[in-house]
């Protein structure tokens, strides 16, 4: 290998890494690629001005996620992790073909992990009304197992519930339980959360599904996909980043100081500062 490749090859693992989502449940899979990949810098968007996703069009999920890409691509990013359920479902075909670099998302992470969970071979998704509409779950487990049935409940009251930081309020353990009791009623063994707010509020899910339903989490699952497709490529970062070199940098479309607030509560790592842009300008 000449000096020039070897000096390319220690550029792409320098890169960072570009996470997106509709708002702030995208900071549940930062906080998971920090834990298990923690020599990666990562730049982070949340398209606060326009959250929820969820009940919004394929078009206009498909054009906002088309814009936060090529904003993520200024930083000359080595990959990117679509940390939204709903860009998923809607949006991920034409991103893989629009981009030349890796770009994994969180729903066939789930999947997978579901799959081995389960023991009476019943899986319960839950997720926003288009993550559950699109049946991108059902058809990515069923590709896997024909023999599972899957039960899908959109639950849209979480996400806004989530981004109000009401995580431990009686409201919202009234709304899950209303959510919810559908889904016991099926007998599934095993819950996806489908949404990456979601894990925002797991003790509350995991208290009115009981013991016996296994939640599967598919922000970790995906922080592991991640792990293994930078091995794969050998991008995986050798060494932790140097004091002072913008390890980990945040960007909004609103509400900075807000964001900033919520971020500190979940990935506890004393985020200073998030810079608010003008995301209809890519």
């Amino acid at each position: 290998m000449t000096e020039t490749q070897l000096k390319q090859n220690k550029a792409l693992r320098d890169a960072p890494i570009g996470v997106f989502d509709s708002g702030v449940g995208g900071l549940t899979v930062v906080r998971e690629i920090i834990r298990q990949i923690p020599n990666e810098k990562i730049i982070y968007f949340g398209d606060t001005a326009r959250v929820p996703y969820g009940s919004k069009s394929r078009e206009t999920v498909t054009r906002f996620s088309e814009q936060i890409v090529r904003f993520l691509r200024t930083f000359q990013v080595k990959t990117i992790v679509v940390a939204c359920n709903t860009v998923s479902a809607y949006a991920m075909e034409t991103l893989e073909q629009d981009c030349d670099i890796p770009i994994i998302e969180v729903v066939r992470p789930g999947a997978r992990t579901a799959i081995s969970a389960t023991r009476n071979g019943r899986i319960g998704v839950i997720g926003t009304e288009a993550t559950i509409g699109s049946q991108i779950y059902t058809r990515y487990i069923q590709e896997l197992n024909r023999k599972v049935s899957i039960y899908g409940k959109a639950c849209p009251l979480f996400v806004p519930l989530v981004e109000e930081g009401l995580l431990e309020d009686p409201v919202t353990d009234e709304i899950a339980r209303r959510y919810l009791t559908e889904l016991i009623d099926t007998g599934i063994d095993t819950l996806i959360l489908g949404c990456t707010h979601y894990p925002l509020i797991r003790s509350t899910l995991g208290r009115i599904m009981g013991d016996e339903v296994t939640l599967v989490n598919p922000a970790y699952e995906t922080a592991m996909e991640l792990r293994r497709l930078l091995e794969v490529h050998d991008m995986l970062c050798q060494t932790p980043p140097t004091l002072g070199s913008n390890r980990y940098q945040f960007y909004v479309s609103d509400k900075a100081d807000k964001f900033i607030r919520f971020a500190n509560s979940i990935i506890k790592y004393g985020i200073l500062s998030a810079k608010t842009i003008n995301i209809e300008a890519y």
